[in-house]
């Protein structure tokens, strides 16, 4: 199974980009849609999460300036990043839990210029 990331590129700091991942419509009994992304030399991280409840959780290096959200009907999750920081720079994979499994994106690539 795989989840189809989109909206990566390249973006001055201060400038927002907006990711969005869509899995199968296939896959049922979602309990966590999120994003992580791994910087070059660098071991992936969380960055944030979304239940089906909607319950959110971020990570400090981007609370107040990532923001996640998802459409449960659609098996979609979207990030939408402002004040895009050089550091944010990395390959963002999108990440989907269920009761019995866990899936992954491709990655989607964003760099952050100074």
């Amino acid at each position: 199974v795989q989840l189809q990331a989109s909206g990566g590129g390249l973006v001055q700091a201060g400038g927002s980009l907006r990711l969005s991942c869509a899995a199968p419509r296939n896959i049922f009994n979602i309990n966590t849609m999120g994003w992580y992304r791994q910087a070059p030399g660098k071991q992936r991280e969380l960055v944030a999460t979304i239940t089906s409840g909607g319950s959110t959780y971020y990570a400090d290096s981007v609370k107040g300036r990532f923001s996640i959200s998802n459409v449960n009907t659609m098996n979609t999750v979207y990030l939408q990043m402002n004040s895009l920081k050089p550091e944010d720079t990395a390959v963002y994979y999108c990440n989907v839990e269920t009761i019995r499994s866990n899936y992954w994106g491709q990655g989607t690539q964003v760099t952050v210029s100074s």
